[in-house]
């Protein structure tokens, strides 16, 4: 496997593909390095020279944040929403959906596992129930 600033890319894919596989670069800036390093695409990267994988590492390093900087970045950003008090870092705060989507009957992605709030009347449930919720406080 190829190594492009420290990130391993597989060899018997095509260039435009295996670009993809580095944090922060999609298909269209795969296309857009591909255009200005003026190397084929269709090229495998197993047959590119070391000059050309060279040329990428550069073009990438000179022109986008991509992987350990770009990870940073938006954590930077979110905890910049948050210090703030604005609306979408509450949500992020509180763990819930920060783009105005439904949270009543959806969002269980973000919200995590059911949590059943309310009265149980089997005296057999309430005991396990007991239990559980003592087991889970232990653990914290």
């Amino acid at each position: 496997m190829a190594r492009i600033l420290g990130v391993e890319i597989p060899d018997n894919k095509k260039l435009e593909v295996s670009l993809t596989y580095i944090y922060g670069i999609g298909e269209t800036q795969a296309k857009k390095v591909i255009q200005y390093t003026r190397i084929d695409g269709n090229k495998k990267v197993k047959d590119l020279s070391e000059e050309e994988l060279g040329k990428i590492a550069s073009f990438l390093q000179k022109n986008m944040v991509i992987e350990g900087d770009l990870k940073k970045e938006l954590s930077e950003n979110i905890r910049r929403l948050i210090e703030i008090n604005s609306y979408r870092g509450t949500r992020h705060r509180l763990s819930l959906p920060v783009r105005g989507q439904r949270t009543r009957s959806n969002a269980r992605t973000r919200k995590g596992p059911k949590k059943t709030v309310g009265v149980v009347r089997d005296k057999t449930a309430r005991k396990a129930l007991k239990s559980k919720t003592q087991e889970s406080e232990e653990k914290k």
